[in-house]
């Protein structure tokens, strides 16, 4: 599952952008001014950077400079209300992958980030396979043996987490963090995990002599075919 840094400052804009792209099947974090998203970069690289320009305690084009000084290549889409050509010129210059003038539609931003994505992963697949089942991230498309899979958003979520980590053990830290995008554990979140763990199982692995969905006792889940000893 791919991930987004979403940094901008108005609160709606930025609640807009990260449902619109959760529901489009991205892992999504904000930040809501320069500082918090340079913080949120040093803990962790996403694959592409929504980046307003105009931010309180650190503009987005000192950011955008910062990174590409660090080496730094994810591709950057500069949100700004500015859309003078040399703006728009001096934003790129300074690094970013595509520019998008506010206010904008959210289909646009979409088509955006999804060009940007392929140009940076040309041979990233869009789909992963693991025997006979098949994830499609684009069209959020579960296949096994031929037969498609009904899977609510949150189901999906889990099983493209797991696929993309097949083969490794996932605790339930991880997929609080990372799919529920709870920051922290607790018992009630560990029983709704254990129940959208047992409902994919019965969905993937029912009626199939292989079984993918694997638990593993005392550290968490994993998505393989062997069984786990």
């Amino acid at each position: 599952m791919q991930r987004i840094l979403v940094i901008e400052d108005d609160a709606v804009t930025a609640r807009g952008i990260a449902t619109g792209l959760t529901a489009e099947g991205f892992q999504v974090r904000t930040a809501g001014n320069g500082a918090d998203g340079v913080q949120s970069l040093e803990a962790q690289s996403p694959d592409l950077v929504v980046l307003d320009w105009m931010l309180p305690q650190r503009d987005g084009l000192s950011i955008l400079q910062w990174l590409r000084a660090r080496g730094q290549r994810m591709p950057v889409l500069l949100l700004t209300a500015r859309d003078a050509v040399e703006d728009r010129v001096k934003g790129l210059e300074a690094g970013a992958d595509d520019y998008l003038s506010k206010p904008f539609a959210f289909a646009e931003l979409l088509a955006r980030v999804r060009a940007l994505l392929r140009r940076a992963n040309p041979a990233e697949p869009w789909q992963r396979t693991l025997a006979d089942l098949t994830v499609n991230f684009e069209t959020r498309q579960v296949v096994r043996a031929a037969q498609a899979i009904e899977l609510t958003p949150r189901e999906f979520d889990l099983l493209a987490y797991l696929i993309l980590r097949a083969g490794e053990v996932v605790g339930r830290d991880q997929l609080a963090r990372e799919v529920w995008r709870e920051a922290h554990r607790a018992t009630p979140l560990d029983n709704v995990i254990d129940v959208h763990i047992a409902r994919l199982r019965r969905k993937i692995d029912e009626g199939h002599e292989a079984k993918l969905v694997q638990t593993v006792r005392g550290l968490g889940f994993m998505l393989r075919e062997a069984s786990v000893a």
